[in-house]
Formats: structure tokens, C-alpha cells, sequence
């Protein structure tokens, strides 16, 4: 057997030897040089768990579920799968997929493997730090440009027809989310069903349907700065879907920090990287994006409270993960106390929307 025994297994990959005889039976001799020497976590991810595997001087990367509390249509790793493949190739950069893995005998788990692909990912404050305003520009200009450009496939060129469900996007991802919701939730939570209540009757109608990552931020990226600043792959695909491409732009802009505010969210240390010196304001954001589409965003506040909502809800579900001791890494602690604060954010964004 090609494994090498001094390789210690990690949570969510229990025997590296089962691992490594699926990839070597199934990965082309290419891709892989020679035998697993190595298996890491990937910090930052808080849902799917992302793992970097070593074959001496090559790498791939491994995304498998959660280790516990996995809800009814989540962390379904065929989709993943299937929109990086449809992906690979275009203008949207994405590591290339390698391979699928059904047989939840070799990790417990479906999993995929792609390829490893060298970059940084910020997240926090301190981790733009060395950015110069310049860069700073560049890669928020960028992030934005990503979201336009995934918002203008070609579903049926990518093959991705049949992905989603557009029509009646919004009204289903409100009752898809309530009920993620319902299998989470761990404590009593006033206002959110004050919020569900207000976000169903204020439902816009869905626009034209195009292909949406669901979850796009900078440290959802790999970016590089040499030879000049640059997205060069998007990355945890797992809420992509067709539908309301305001709704992804509304979780973008839900995230986006600027300089001066608090960091009301609290899910790192230090601040969001969209405060370093340089970065675009949130409104620029949002404005580079209606130039780019031509798209109509005077609605944006309702699409930014719902994103709230949405990540109340994915939260809440990670809580319950953490409450449960089935979390792998760290900064856990910090996810249940942003669930109330979305809420409430939420019906601030709501209130001035309706001003």
C-alpha cells in the first residue's frame, strides 16, 4: 500500500490509508505524485470542512460535510462538484475539479477533491494589513466584478440547466430557510418571527434568474498580489444555485464593512479587511455593480435584510454544531452571538427601506 503509516488522521478524515488507496485507485497518476504524506485542515470555513492533502511535492484539496448536524438538502457535495466542473475553463476561476466520491465508506462522507491553488485568503482587518490602498482597490473592485461575471453565465453553455429552480426563488428560499431554522434552533430568539413575518410581505418579485454563488465574500476568494492584484479562484460554492442574482448581491453588501463602522458581526478578530485603507465603500460597491448589469438595485436594503436572515440561519445551525462538540477548528464561540444581532440588523434595514 502506497500510504504511508506516520500520517495521523484528523477529524472528518479518520483513516488516511482508506483515503489515500480511493485516491490512488481513482486519481490519474498525473495528478497525484506518489503517496498521501500529509492531511491538514484548512482554517477558516464554516460549514463544509476543507482539508489540504500532500503527495510529496503536489497537493490537492478535499471538501467534505460537517461532522454533525448535517440538515436535509445542505452540504450536498455532488452540487459543489458540478459547478466547479461547469465552471473550469471560463472567466470565472475556480480550482479544477478532480474527482467525486460517493462511497460513504472510505470518510463516512461524500467528498470531492480539486486542486490546490496557491493564494492568500483575507478575511480580517489584520490580514489586509500589507495591503497598499492601491491592491486594497484593485481586489474590492475585483470581488465586485467576480459577482457581475457570475451573474452573466451562460447557464445552458455551462451546462448547468436544471441547477435551480429561478422562478419563485425568493419565496422559497424563505420557507427553505424557516425550516433549516426549525431543525437549529437552540434557544428562544426574539424578533424572528417578527422578521419572517415582514420579509414574506414585503416579497419583491424574483428577477430574471441567473447562476448565484449564495455566499460571496473576499475570503471566499484566493487572491494574489504579484504580479498584480488578483482573484485567482472563487471558492465554497455550496449555496450555489439559479436564482435572484440581487438576492447574491444583497449578501455581499451584507458583509461589507466600511471604514469607521463597528464590526457588528463579531466573526473575527480585528475587524473585516473591507475597512483596510483603499477598499471600496459599500455604496461604490453597490454602484460598480448596477454600471456592470444594468441592473436596478434602488430595492437593495430588503435583499441585504434578507441576506441577514439567511446567515441568522446558517449560523444558528453552526452553533448548534458547536454546542454539540462537532466543530473542527476554531473561532466557534463567536457564531452564536452574531445570531441575534443579523436579527436585529434585519429589522433595521427593513425599517429604513421602508422610510
Amino acid at each position: 500500500m502506497p500510504y504511508r503509516s506516520w500520517v495521523t488522521s484528523v477529524p472528518g478524515i479518520p483513516d488516511p490509508a482508506r483515503l489515500d488507496a480511493w485516491i490512488q485507485a481513482n486519481v490519474d497518476s498525473g495528478v497525484v505524485a506518489g503517496p498521501l504524506s500529509g492531511v491538514s485542515l484548512i482554517s477558516g470555513g464554516r460549514s463544509n470542512l476543507t482539508y489540504r492533502l500532500d503527495f510529496g511535492a503536489s497537493a490537492l484539496v478535499l471538501r467534505r460535510p460537517p461532522l454533525g448536524h448535517v440538515l436535509p438538502t445542505a452540504h450536498d457535495m455532488s452540487r459543489e462538484y458540478r459547478v466547479l466542473s461547469a465552471l473550469a475553463g471560463t472567466q470565472i476561476p475556480v480550482p479544477g475539479p478532480v474527482a467525486f466520491c460517493a462511497d460513504t465508506d472510505v470518510l463516512g462522507a461524500p467528498f470531492y477533491l480539486m486542486r490546490y491553488v496557491p493564494g492568500e485568503v483575507l478575511r480580517t482587518r489584520e490580514d489586509g494589513a500589507h495591503l497598499t490602498p492601491e491592491q486594497a482597490r484593485a481586489l474590492s473592485g475585483q470581488l465586485v466584478d467576480m459577482l457581475a461575471a457570475i451573474h452573466a453565465v451562460d447557464i445552458e453553455a455551462a451546462g448547468l440547466t436544471g441547477f435551480g429552480r429561478p422562478e419563485g426563488y425568493l419565496a422559497r428560499q424563505l420557507a427553505r430557510w424557516q425550516r433549516q431554522w426549525e431543525l437549529s434552533v437552540t434557544r428562544p430568539m426574539p424578533g424572528y418571527d417578527d422578521l419572517v413575518r415582514r420579509l414574506a410581505a414585503g416579497l419583491p418579485e424574483s428577477a430574471a434568474g441567473t447562476l448565484v454563488h449564495g455566499d460571496l465574500r473576499l475570503d471566499n476568494t484566493l487572491v494574489r498580489l504579484e504580479p498584480r492584484p488578483a482573484v485567482v479562484a472563487v471558492v465554497d460554492w455550496e449555496m450555489s444555485t439559479l436564482g435572484d442574482p440581487l438576492a447574491d448581491l444583497g449578501l455581499t453588501l451584507m458583509y461589507w464593512t466600511d471604514p469607521g463602522e463597528d464590526d457588528w458581526l463579531r466573526l473575527s478578530e480585528g475587524g473585516s479587511v473591507t475597512t483596510v485603507p483603499g477598499f471600496l465603500r459599500r455604496a461604490e460597491a453597490a454602484a460598480r455593480y448596477a454600471e456592470l448589469t444594468g441592473r436596478d438595485i434602488s430595492g437593495i436594503g430588503y435583499y441585504i435584510a434578507f441576506g441577514c436572515f439567511k446567515l441568522a440561519v446558517v449560523l444558528e445551525g453552526i452553533h448548534a454544531r458547536f454546542l454539540q462538540k462537532q466543530t473542527v477548528g476554531e473561532g466557534f464561540e463567536r457564531e452564536g452571538p452574531a445570531v441575534p444581532k443579523l436579527i436585529q440588523r434585519a429589522h433595521e434595514l427593513l425599517d429604513e427601506a421602508a422610510l
